[in-house]
């Protein structure tokens, strides 16, 4: 038969070639009349039967070598082959070894050299971190010999707050933190680590006296980071968790190359800074959380593929989900392990507390310490007065004629929440319009409702937002009936919540609530998100008495506040009654109680 002629007449299109020849591999040949093994009826790869040559007598299995043309093999008289079942490893010179039998060999050869580069690299990186903690170590002593000669040298205390300037809760807690800390300890130097670009330090304490009515007793030191966009949410508008975590990295290091502290305090919830001033700078550290970064809630909606908290594209597909759900996970991982680095760790509710417990796993050293509230300066208004006999207070005249509802002229629904897009500001929108559809027009009606959001712009993001939320009341026409202020000085804020009948909170999950507790304590009844601190901590019957109303949709908040309108005084009285009452737990001098019976054991350790 001529080589590489088919015995029936067809032409294979591998000239030479007369064994049999797999027509899966090679095309052109017949599969009807070649590539057939006469010893087994079965289709054979080049020159090799699986079933009587060619087989493993370790494995059981083929061995066929790669088409490397002058490479010694198995079979004899092939020298150019290709398999369509296996791609085994053919070494130059060597008869070809099964890839089952070679690979665990190959690994084994492999694994020696990549050990001992591992291990060489890890030396080399713990040697530089030493190194780093070394220099760190000598300018922090540098700088206590320093203070010592100009008549100071005592230890210093350093709290990351990159926006110290905004007037949030968070805010507050970090210039009371230092008002009670300045006064218990004198010998003790405060600084801040601020991203505040534009701002002086005198602009920055101007505000905090003018927005919380805090003023420090003494200087404080400030060190003004450049980088603070890294830490900025528009910075990662993808994988926004991990983005931030980065960048809070770079940042902590800049500032602890800046400063080295003998004690380091997180008071805005950048965990992954607390490995890098414990470990490469020495310091003691705390931590005062206000909110996880990631929560086992927040697994939970991802898991859901809730459309609410998630984009469409992504709560429809479930590959997404559950790339997003490993992507949670993990760096639910990262996050516990950084947090756990903490000596001492602060939460500011329950609601916070079960999550940090959950995923940092540090009981010993965790306690709850409620935010301030400067509930003093509402509390000093007279309820009962408000209803038999009318007063004045604060420069305004609260009317208290009794009308059909029993209430003031005008009746006003007070939201006090920064303009973030998790306060969920188009709910109080939406509900209070379905209010006033339900009220309608005449005595008592419409024009008897105002809603007046307070709140604080951080950045030009948030000034955005608020340009929409006015078209967005514009688009339900009710823009002539909702007032927005923002940045108000702490007199102003007063005088709106002792003149507002109705508190209203919207966001989900809070993980406090100063706002809520603040209209509380002014005399409005609050009307709060069925979830997070307000529902575990805030709003929760005093002595069996109730202390305000809870909601979670838009049908259900504007039912709550018809309810509420409806009340009569004197149900009215009781409820404020019981919400005074409870608030005081949520006073400034509770806080810093609590707040330096967590720090005083830390702080008495230090040299």
């Amino acid at each position: 038969m001529p080589a590489g002629v088919c015995p029936r007449g067809v032409k294979v299109s591998v000239p030479g070639v007369t064994s049999c020849v797999s027509p899966v591999s090679v095309p052109g040949v017949c599969p009807q009349c070649e590539g057939v093994c006469p010893r087994c009826d079965i289709l054979c790869v080049p020159g090799v039967c699986p079933q009587c040559e060619g087989v493993c007598p370790r494995c059981d299995i083929l061995c066929v070598p790669v088409c490397v043309p002058g490479v010694k093999v198995s079979v004899p008289g092939v020298t150019s082959c290709v398999s369509p079942y296996l791609s085994p490893v053919c070494v130059p010179g060597v008869t070809v070894v099964c890839p089952r039998c070679l690979s665990p060999v190959l690994l084994w050869s492999l694994a020696a050299p990549c050990a001992l580069l591992t291990l060489v690299l890890t030396l080399v990186l713990g040697l530089l971190l030493l190194g780093l903690r070394l220099c760190l170590q000598i300018r922090r002593r540098s700088r206590r010999r320093k203070s010592r000669a100009e008549g100071g040298g005592g230890p210093a205390v350093a709290f990351f707050h990159p926006d110290c300037s905004a007037g949030g809760g968070g805010e507050r807690v970090l210039w009371s933190s230092l008002r009670v800390l300045m006064s218990r300890f004198p010998d003790v130097s405060f600084v801040v680590y601020a991203a505040d670009q534009g701002l002086t330090a005198e602009q920055i304490l101007e505000g905090v006296r003018q927005r919380f009515n805090v003023t420090l007793p003494r200087p404080i030191t400030f060190i003004f980071l450049r980088h603070g966009a890294l830490v900025e949410e528009t910075s990662h508008p993808h994988f926004t968790l991990l983005g931030q975590s980065a960048g809070s990295l770079l940042l902590g290091w800049e500032a602890l190359t800046a400063f080295v502290p003998d004690l380091y305090v997180d008071s805005m919830g950048f965990a992954f800074t607390l490995p890098i001033f414990r470990y490469l700078g020495g310091c003691a550290v705390a931590s005062y959380v206000h909110f996880p970064t990631v929560s086992t809630d927040m697994l939970s909606v991802v898991r859901e593929q809730s459309p609410r908290f998630n984009p469409a594209f992504l709560s429809r597909s479930p590959v997404l989900s559950a790339v997003k759900l490993v992507y949670y996970g993990c760096f639910a991982l990262l996050y516990g392990l950084a947090g756990s680095c903490s000596h001492v760790i602060m939460v500011n509710s329950t609601w916070t507390l079960g999550h940090i417990l959950a995923l940092w796993r540090s009981p010993s050293r965790t306690t709850v310490v409620y935010p301030p509230c400067d509930v003093r300066a509402f509390l000093d208004v007279p309820l009962e007065d408000e209803v038999e006999e009318g007063w004045v207070e604060l420069g305004e005249e609260l009317v208290s004629g009794e009308e059909e509802g029993g209430g003031r002229k005008c009746q006003s629904v007070v939201s006090v929440a920064q303009f973030r897009p998790e306060k969920d500001h188009r709910l109080q929108i939406q509900a209070f319009s379905k209010l006033l559809d339900r009220k309608g027009e005449g005595p008592g009606g419409r024009e008897s409702l105002r809603l007046v959001l307070i709140g604080g712009c951080r950045n030009q993001e948030d000034e955005d937002r608020v340009l929409m939320l006015r078209g967005f009341c514009e688009e339900l026409g009710v823009s002539d009936r909702v007032d927005f202020k923002l940045n108000v000085p702490f007199e102003e804020l007063q005088r709106e919540l002792v003149s507002a009948t109705i508190g209203l909170h919207t966001m989900w999950n809070e993980h406090f609530g100063i706002g809520v507790v603040e209209c509380m304590a002014a005399g409005t009844i609050v009307l709060a998100h069925k979830s997070g601190g307000p529902q575990l901590d805030i709003v929760v019957p005093y002595e069996g008495g109730q202390t305000g109303f809870l909601a979670d949709s838009e049908d259900s908040y504007a039912a709550a506040m018809e309810t509420i309108l409806a009340l009569s005084p004197a149900d009215k009285l009781e409820i404020r009654q019981n919400a005074r009452r409870s608030v005081e737990r949520f006073s400034n001098r509770e806080f810093e109680a609590c707040f330096l019976a967590a720090m005083e054991p830390l702080l008495s350790k230090l040299e």
